[in-house]
């Protein structure tokens, strides 16, 4: 059954309610030591995945511990409900942490000891112990069996129900976080200022603006001092110069290698009316994030519709069937290897509606089999993909990878999105916020 996120968390509070608001000095510590009980209070901001992990993290760390959760909307994981369609992506069954490296272009290095502490298989052990049933595609993708994303958030809720030291703020925007004494103030629009010994910046990239991932933590990490690496979306589909594209829409090639500037990835993608789209070119999107291109100069793109085989190979196959059936159309014939609305493009593209597969000459076919080993189009600007996550963020040499704390600041610590670590579309991004949330949570609460 969907499980309806009308949170009603232990208790909804404003910052000056809190018990304890007052910081406890290290004099007062001292000297009340009997009677004040002083517990750590851990702020998280930002109640997406890489939050919702830490808080749980924290929490099954030091239950004592005060852990206050700060989310701007009036749900927690907005975008985790919309990622994989609502189906939710958990993550990855790319099991062996070399292969699963190769995911991330970026922050492959820094995430090691995250990856390692929570793979994707304690991943998976993890939502299934929390009562989310999970299956593995064919591409390794993990689902919910239900299908249904508000299972993966519903896990966070059952955790966070009844824990009387949780305090969940929804529809509350942290505004700033300052250095506090030996601790951090945090301050919302409205109301006093939320006092907290540790601080965990959970606040996402630009991507799904309307989810609100805005940008936030970037302007609070460098407050710090942090250094902000440049940002660029990513894992998304191409808008192409050349119009032909909108006749295949929907024609889709399982095995693929799809190029840009000096980058390539293999994998399945398809058409779309306006250029290209599908895993192989999410990823190549990635490996190409900050490059500039569009109408005015757009990026170079070839498409090998074979390619594990040489163009030698392709154009003897095509020479053999134009020979065998060379009465036939040349639209026809090639339908026998590619789909027929692809058939018809090409034949048209290089001029060949009028010719039976006979009239072909040699120059004319291996033009045909350079073609589809290498289909050239301009691409001049990006469209949505699965995920479209930002590249880029705070600079990783500034936060420890052992424990996500940062190291201009101690007690301040970061997970998720907000760090220069992004990786390809298929549960990788999900995977990696797990990962730095629990590391993170855990560390802070340590």
């Amino acid at each position: 059954a969907r499980i309806h996120l009308q949170l009603q968390p232990p208790r909804q509070v404003v910052p000056a309610e809190f018990p304890g608001n007052h910081r406890v000095t290290v004099d007062e510590r001292r000297h009340n030591r009997h009677s004040v009980a002083h517990h750590m209070r851990i702020a998280i901001i930002g109640g997406g995945a890489a939050g919702l992990m830490a808080a749980a993290s924290a929490l099954e760390t030091d239950p004592t511990a005060d852990v206050v959760l700060i989310e701007r909307n009036a749900e927690l994981g907005k975008k985790v409900l919309i990622s994989g369609g609502g189906r939710c992506n958990v993550t990855t069954g790319v099991t062996d942490l070399r292969e699963l490296a190769k995911r991330y272009p970026r922050g492959a290095k820094f995430l090691t000891s995250a990856l390692h502490q929570f793979p994707p298989a304690a991943v998976y052990e993890w939502f299934e112990a929390h009562g989310v049933p999970l299956k593995v595609e064919e591409d390794l993708r993990i689902f919910p069996q239900s299908d249904d994303g508000h299972e993966v958030v519903g896990a966070f809720v059952k955790i966070f129900r009844d824990v009387p030291n949780l305090h969940i703020l929804l529809n509350r925007a942290a505004t700033s976080v300052k250095k506090d004494g030996d601790g951090f103030a945090v301050t919302f629009h409205e109301g006093a200022p939320l006092r907290a010994d540790r601080v965990i910046l959970t606040t996402g990239g630009q991507a799904y603006r309307h989810t609100g991932s805005t940008g936030d933590g970037y302007a609070f990490a460098e407050s710090f001092g942090h250094t902000l690496t440049p940002l660029a979306p990513s894992l998304n589909s191409f808008f192409t110069k050349e119009a032909w594209p909108k006749e295949l829409s929907g024609v889709s090639w399982e095995w693929a290698r799809v190029s840009a500037l000096g980058q390539s990835w293999t994998g399945p993608f398809l058409f779309t009316h306006k250029g290209v789209s599908g895993p192989a070119v999410f990823a190549l999107s990635g490996l190409v994030a900050f490059e500039k291109y569009g109408p005015d100069a757009p990026m170079p793109l070839s498409i090998n519709l074979y390619p594990e085989e040489t163009v030698d190979a392709v154009h003897a196959q095509l020479e053999t069937a134009f020979r065998e059936n060379g009465k036939k159309a040349v639209r026809t014939v090639l339908s026998a290897f590619v789909p027929k609305s692809l058939a018809d493009v090409v034949s048209r593209l290089h001029g060949l509606d009028d010719l039976n597969a006979g009239d072909l000459n040699k120059t004319q076919t291996r033009a045909v089999a350079a073609w589809l080993t290498g289909i050239p189009l301009q691409v001049v600007g990006r469209g949505a993909g699965d995920e479209f996550v930002t590249a880029g963020g705070v600079s990783l040499a500034e936060v420890n990878p052992s424990t996500m704390e940062s190291k201009l600041c101690p007690g301040l610590f970061f997970a998720g999105e907000l760090l220069d670590v992004d990786g390809f579309t298929g549960g990788f991004n999900l995977q990696a916020s797990w990962a730095t949330g629990r590391l993170a949570g855990a560390s802070a609460a340590s």
